[in-house]
Order: structure tokens, then sequence, then C-alpha cells
């Protein structure tokens, strides 16, 4: 594997160089280091993360921490496998939210360093689920809306956003709002190409989006969201969701 070393501390990337010359891999991993969030950012950034299988991560580093620069890895197009290394063990519930594949703790033993690679390895041999092809969207195709004894049609091609709200959906257009008697289900069933649901209760449109970033919510905490082009505010994202979205990014 082509594993990064990310720690502040030469000593500690040193030891785990050599922890990982004496697992015996065949061939050997190829190790490179980092001093700093930023130094492994400077290393990842110019491939989208491509090439890179493995960040072996500190938490505790002056500047761009650990955990900030997981929430910046998550985002590449190509996104490594992410082990914490840390002698801090207070951080493991932080570490995987953020999706980390192990945590291990300072001083690190080889044996637990191999348990936590061969968990890596077996991500990497899992085949990825084949996407499913979303049925094409019918030319011209429209939302009917009934409102205030108005009926009015929607393209969809214009259709942003769409929320369950009570016993109704929110449509959201860059222009204005409209009411929909109907249900999310229905409305991924029925116009999978163009809405892709990120939350259980939100569609997106595929094309309007523009970027998933982590975003504060009053009720939720610190979150996944998408930036829609042509609404201001953020959509929060599941974190179910999130590999999906990831996905409609990179191919669209």
């Amino acid at each position: 594997m082509n594993i990064l070393v990310v720690d502040d501390e030469a000593l500690a990337r040193r030891r785990l160089a050599t922890l990982l010359a004496d697992c015996g891999a065949t061939p050997p991993h190829r190790v490179s280091e980092a001093a700093s969030g930023a130094e492994a950012l400077a290393l990842l950034a110019p491939g989208d993360g491509r090439g890179t299988d493995l960040v072996l991560l500190d938490i505790h580093m002056p500047g761009l921490d650990g955990l900030m620069l997981a929430h910046r890895l998550r985002a590449l197009a190509w996104p490594p496998a992410i082990v914490f290394v840390t002698a801090h063990a207070e951080h493991a519930l932080s570490a995987f939210e953020l999706e980390a594949v192990d945590y291990l703790t300072k001083p690190v033993r080889l044996e637990r360093l191999q348990q936590a690679l061969a968990k890596v390895q077996r991500l990497r041999e899992r085949p990825a689920p084949a996407p499913l092809a979303p049925p094409p969207a019918a030319p011209g195709a429209s939302l009917l809306i009934h409102d205030r004894g108005r009926t009015e049609r929607v393209p969809l091609a214009e259709v942003l956003l769409c929320k369950a709200e009570l016993k109704y959906v929110t449509v959201r257009t860059a222009a204005r709002s409209y009411v929909l008697d109907s249900t999310l289900a229905e409305l991924e069933a029925r116009h999978a190409a163009h809405l892709m649901r990120v939350h259980r209760n939100a569609l997106v449109a595929r094309g309007a989006v523009r970027a998933l970033e982590r975003h504060f919510d009053a009720e939720e905490g610190e979150v996944w969201a998408v930036r829609l082009a042509g609404l201001a505010e953020p959509v929060p994202v599941s974190r179910r969701q999130v590999a999906a979205v990831r996905e409609a990014l990179v191919t669209s």
C-alpha cells in the first residue's frame, strides 16, 4: 500500500515507518511522511487523493490538526483510508464519526498496527457496489402544483430542492417555493434521473450540486451539507448519503 504518515513529531513518524517495515508486507509498503496537516494536503491535493491508500494521522498537531485534516481528506475525489494514531483516546468517537477505519493509541504495538492495516486491506479488496442506473427523465417533465385554486406546471429542470414538511412537500426553485401534495418517496421513484436523496426529508437536483462541506446545524450540530446552484442556504446530508453525494460530484 501507499501510506502517508502525518505527525508533527519526527520521532513518532520514524517509529511508524519502522513498524511498517517490520510488518513484512509483500511487496513492502511505500511510506511517505508529512510533518503537518498543511504539508499532507500539499502532497495529496494535486491528485485529489489518487495514489494514496492510507493516511496514518496524528490528531494533536499545530495549525491544521488531525480532525480538521480528516474533514478535508473526506472531500477529495479519491479519499484515502484514515487510521488515527494518537496518545489521546478521548477523540475516538470523533474519529469514527469521520469514518476512520481504526484508532490506534501511542505507543503503537506492531500487532495492533497489523490489525489496522488488515482492515484497510479488506476495505480495498471489497468490490464497489454497481451504481443503479436511474430511469431516464421524460423530455419536458414537470411537477403539477395545485395551490389555492390554481394549477401550475413547474418544469422539473427548474426544481432544485424537495423537502418534506409535515403532510406536504415544499418544492424550491431559484425563483420561488411551491407546496406539493405528494411524498418524497413518490418523487424519488418517478424522477430518480433528476432528483437524488440526501436526507430522509430532502431530495435535491443532481445537476445543481456544487459542493459537499461540513456545516453547523442549530438542531443537529456539525453535519455534512450540500451547496446547490441557485439556493443560498446549504441542505443537510445524512451520513448514509455522503458517499452517494460525493460520487455525484465526481461523475456529474
